[in-house]
C-alpha cells in the first residue's frame, strides 16, 4: 500500500469514527437514561455491545469509502461518496433524535431513510469496487436490527 493509499484509509476511517464519537457524546445523557429507565424489546443487546459494534461498522464504512475514493474520479465514485456523506449525516443525527430528544417515532422514520441511503451507498460502492460494497452489508443489517429495536422502544414506552 502506497503512502497516498495509507493516508486515504486513515482519513476515510477517521471521518465516520469521529462523527460517531461526537454523536455519542452529544447523546450520552439520553443513553444513560435509555439504559436505566426505558423498556427495551426482546433481543436487545447489553449496553456495552453497542459501542463495539459501532466502532467496527464505522471502520468498515471507512474502508469501503477509501477503496472507492482510491479508484479515481468518475460519476460512479462521485455518487458513491455523496451517498456515503449523506448516510453519515443521517447516522449522526439518528442518535440525537433517539437518545437525546427521545423522539422515538421520528427517529424510526429517520432510520428508514438512513436504511435506504445505506442500501444506495452499498449499491453505488459495489459499482466502483465490489468489495467496498459488500463491506457495507453488516451496516445495512445492523440498521435493520436497529429499526426493530427503535420500533420496540417506541411501542413499549
Amino acid at each position: 500500500m502506497g503512502k497516498k493509499a495509507w493516508k486515504a484509509y486513515v482519513v476515510w476511517i477517521l471521518l465516520p469514527e469521529l462523527a460517531g464519537a461526537l454523536s455519542g457524546w452529544l447523546s450520552r445523557a439520553g443513553m444513560k437514561q435509555y439504559a436505566r429507565e426505558l423498556i427495551r424489546p426482546p433481543l436487545s443487546p447489553p449496553g456495552p455491545v453497542f459501542p463495539v459494534v459501532w466502532v467496527l461498522l464505522y471502520a468498515l464504512m471507512g474502508v469501503g469509502a477509501a477503496r472507492v475514493w482510491l479508484r479515481g474520479p468518475s460519476k460512479a465514485r462521485c455518487r458513491g461518496m455523496a451517498l456515503f456523506l449523506a448516510q453519515l449525516g443521517f447516522n449522526f443525527f439518528w442518535s440525537i433524535l433517539f437518545f437525546r430528544l427521545q423522539a422515538f417515532g421520528l427517529a424510526l422514520l429517520w432510520l428508514a431513510a438512513l436504511w435506504v441511503l445505506i442500501l444506495g451507498m452499498l449499491l453505488a460502492f459495489r459499482r466502483v469496487d465490489r468489495a467496498a460494497g459488500w463491506l457495507q452489508l453488516p451496516y445495512l443489517l445492523w440498521a435493520a436490527f436497529a429499526a426493530y429495536l427503535n420500533l420496540g422502544v417506541w411501542l413499549l414506552n
